[in-house]
């Protein structure tokens, strides 16, 4: 009887065991069957994800759509460029050519367009400014002669470096300062290449030097908020009095000395590299590119709507083309080498090739430059002239 007993048990748990692993193996296929039919969490997001920005690029696509269709109702564009004359012309035509939109346009330096529109006073006679350091389109933001605008096209820009926060400016290219020199004359007259700001005060080089006048381009105002970023307010303003005693003269452009120092007119120009970049490739193998040592700053050329423009719209799809590779691009076929600061732009090879590092610059303060700029040029007149711009000798300070 004890033996019929003890085998009921152990039948019992032998049916028990596989009772368990019956329901184990159900469990088991549900969950495999569960799993093979179930989206995973990721395969979710990601679909979501495209959905999303699906929309978000037919919206762009509807946007820009719309907004094309109202600038070619407007029909035309005047354009002040600030950036060298075969790139503007080249830009302009090509936004003819994208838009059938008509495009005059006048080359002029980055103070010569400030001093226009401010005397304008809100009634602009241009609708777009395009190319030419920022330190003057941050006077004109000061001066409430821009408009804001959310450009789409700004989320290819590099880093908020390159922008207004508030959209009243937009970077399309970045330039490095720095001197040229004529290598012939520098070893005709036995001096030594300058290899930093504080040596172009030395007294052998009185009389080589260009630089452009302050009260009229971009280029020269940037050399001033340079300085005083790197030397502190009192300091600079003593070496403006003394770099004045070798500077041959000071152009209207900023580019200016860039064009005298190949044929020899100066023996050392103070300027943007990539314009010298230029003056080599036009034929000046004479010219040497220098960084200055101790360091040195950097331009944003940029593009802004002027405050009470007439083709509203057309200003519009500028800044969107401006900041796209249709403009950027052929930048470099029209004797322009800067570095770009859109992603989906192509950089120059001559600028690398030259040795320039867009990324070997100071960390320029833009804010100070915002607020201090206009008190900074008034400051270099007085301390090269003791007095003012309109007291400069206009054989040296050059306007015209």
């Amino acid at each position: 009887m004890k033996s019929f007993l003890n085998g009921k048990r152990i039948l019992a748990i032998i049916m028990a065991a596989i009772l368990v692993a019956s329901l184990a193996g159900c469990t088991s296929k549900d969950k495999d069957t569960d799993s093979s039919n179930a989206t995973t969490p990721t395969e979710e997001a990601k679909t979501e994800k495209k959905n999303e920005d699906a929309k978000d690029s037919g919206k762009q696509n509807s946007s820009m759509e719309a907004l094309i269709e109202a600038a070619k109702a407007e029909g035309t564009l005047t354009v002040y460029g600030s950036c060298e004359e075969a790139y503007l012309s080249a830009a302009c035509q090509k936004f003819t050519e994208l838009y059938g939109i008509k495009v005059d346009y006048q080359r002029l330096s980055t103070g010569e367009v400030y001093t226009k529109i401010k005397e304008e006073a809100g009634n602009p006679s241009a609708d777009v400014w395009f190319g030419g350091t920022t330190d003057p389109y941050n006077e004109a933001v000061t001066a409430d002669l821009l408009v804001p605008y959310q450009a789409e096209n700004a989320s290819h820009l590099l880093s908020d470096t390159y922008r207004d926060k508030d959209g009243y400016w937009y970077g399309i290219y970045k330039g490095i300062l720095g001197f040229m020199v004529n290598k012939e004359e520098l070893e005709r007259l036995n001096l030594n290449v300058p290899e930093d700001w504080d040596d172009l005060l030395k007294p052998e080089y009185k009389g080589l030097i260009g630089m452009s006048n302050p009260s009229t381009a971009g280029t020269a105002k940037l050399i001033i908020n340079t300085m005083v970023q790197m030397k502190g307010y009192d300091e600079a303003m003593e070496y403006f009095k003394a770099l004045d005693a070798n500077v041959f003269q000071y152009t209207k452009s900023g580019s200016g000395p860039s064009k005298m120092v190949g044929p020899g007119e100066c023996v050392i120009g103070i300027g943007f590299l990539h314009d010298g970049i230029t003056q080599i490739l036009a034929g000046y193998d004479n010219i040497q590119l220098i960084i200055p040592k101790s360091g040195t700053s950097f331009e944003v050329g940029a593009t802004a709507i002027f405050k009470g423009c007439k083709h509203e719209n057309a200003a519009k799809l500028w800044i969107e083309y401006a900041l796209s590779p249709d403009c950027v691009d052929i930048a470099k076929k029209n004797e322009s080498y800067q570095f770009l600061v859109i992603d989906n732009a192509t950089q120059p090879e001559e600028a690398t090739q030259f040795g320039l590092d867009p990324d070997n610059v100071i960390d320029y303060d833009f804010e100070d430059a915002k607020a201090n700029t206009a008190k900074y040029v008034e400051d270099f007149f007085a301390a090269v002239t003791n007095g003012s711009a309109s007291d400069a000798d206009t054989n040296r300070f050059k306007i015209e």
